[in-house]
C-alpha cells in the first residue's frame, strides 16, 4: 500500500489571515463600470430599443485636469410640443462605479429640454445622454472625455 500524503488542516489564524488578505485585494481594486455595463444601462432606460444617433448634445470639456467636479450640460433639439416633446433625458458614463449618472424629466412648462449639473469622472471615458421622446423614440449623443487626474485620486 502506498503512503498517502498527509493533509494538514490550516490553523484558525491562517484562515483569518487569508480572508483578510483576500478582502484587502477586493477592497483595494476600485469598482468601475465598463462600456458593456453602460450599454446595458442605456438599454434598460430605453426598454431594449437602440437609440438613434443625433439630436442630443453633451457639452463637457474634452480635456480635464481633474475629474472631481466636471461641468456638464445636456440638451435635445426639440420643439417641446406634440410628439416632438422630450419626456426624459438620462446621462450615462463608461468607467465610474455606476454607469447611471442622472435622469432629468421635463414637462410642457419646461420650455427647453436642457439640464446642467456637475459630475465626477474617475477616469478618461465616454459620457452619453439619451432622450426619451413622447412618440416613443430615443435619441443619443456622446462625447469622449480625457481626464488627466481622476476624481478619486484627490480624496487620498
Amino acid at each position: 500500500m502506498k503512503d498517502e500524503p498527509s493533509l494538514v488542516a490550516p490553523s484558525r489564524r491562517q484562515v483569518i489571515a487569508a480572508g483578510a488578505g483576500l478582502a484587502a485585494l477586493v477592497l483595494s481594486a476600485p469598482a468601475r463600470a465598463t462600456p458593456q455595463e453602460m450599454e446595458k444601462a442605456i438599454l434598460a432606460f430605453t426598454g431594449g430599443v437602440k437609440p438613434k444617433p443625433g439630436r442630443v448634445t453633451v457639452d463637457i470639456p474634452v480635456l480635464l485636469e481633474s475629474g472631481a467636479s466636471v461641468p456638464t450640460s445636456v440638451s435635445v433639439e426639440s420643439a417641446m410640443r406634440g410628439d416632438d416633446f422630450v419626456e426624459a433625458l438620462a446621462v450615462f458614463n463608461e468607467r465610474n462605479p455606476q454607469p447611471n449618472v442622472a435622469v432629468f424629466r421635463f414637462s410642457p412648462r419646461s420650455g427647453k429640454a436642457m439640464a446642467q449639473t456637475r459630475i465626477r469622472l474617475g477616469d478618461s471615458q465616454k459620457v452619453a445622454a439619451v432622450a426619451r421622446m413622447r412618440d416613443g423614440s430615443f435619441h443619443m449623443g456622446a462625447i469622449e472625455v480625457i481626464v488627466t487626474l481622476p476624481a478619486c485620486a484627490e480624496d487620498a
